[in-house]
């Protein structure tokens, strides 16, 4: 990327994906300690916090958790044999599976991700001010190309407002 020239500009990057990384880490050590492996805890909040209208299908959970279609498959095998997910058809579409979290999952996700709001209240000061301050040389750069845009306009405008009519 052109904005980052010198090394201190990558310090703001480093920081923030330490700050992020630190957090993920406290959430897959707390599904581990319980007995389940993290991509599957994130599989079962994925499905569980879809956006409104999103149909839970094996797609939108490979989207969401960005893994290819065959390991979203993979996933859904083992939490489907774990009982915490089953499929179903969709019945206006018999070709496409829809996933839904049983009552077990569901407890896991209760006990696993809801707390980690608080972890996630606490970190988030960190994550935030490490995201300003990556975001700080290209807003920089935004900004002087914006001054150089303006400075164009006002010089062309100029040119063309002192030419004899």
């Amino acid at each position: 990327m052109a904005a980052l020239r010198k090394e201190a500009d990558y310090r703001p990057l480093a920081q923030f994906r330490y700050e992020l990384r630190r957090f993920l880490n406290l959430t897959e050590e707390a599904a581990r300690n319980a007995g389940i492996e993290p991509q599957q805890v994130q599989a079962l909040l994925a499905i569980k916090g879809l956006p409104q209208g999103s149909s839970a299908t094996i797609g939108a959970l490979a989207e969401r958790l960005q893994i290819r279609h065959h390991s979203a498959v993979e996933l859904v095998n083992r939490l489907e044999a774990h009982g915490l997910l089953k499929r179903s058809r969709n019945r206006s579409d018999r070709r496409e599976v829809l996933l839904q979290v049983t009552p077990r999952g569901q407890g896991i996700v209760r006990r696993l991700a809801l707390p980690h709001r608080a972890e996630l209240r606490a970190a988030g000061l960190a994550i935030l001010q490490a995201l300003e301050l990556a975001l700080a040389p290209m807003r920089l750069f935004g900004a002087r190309k914006a001054e150089l845009r303006a400075h164009k306009r006002k010089k062309t405008i100029g040119r063309f407002s002192s030419r004899k009519r």
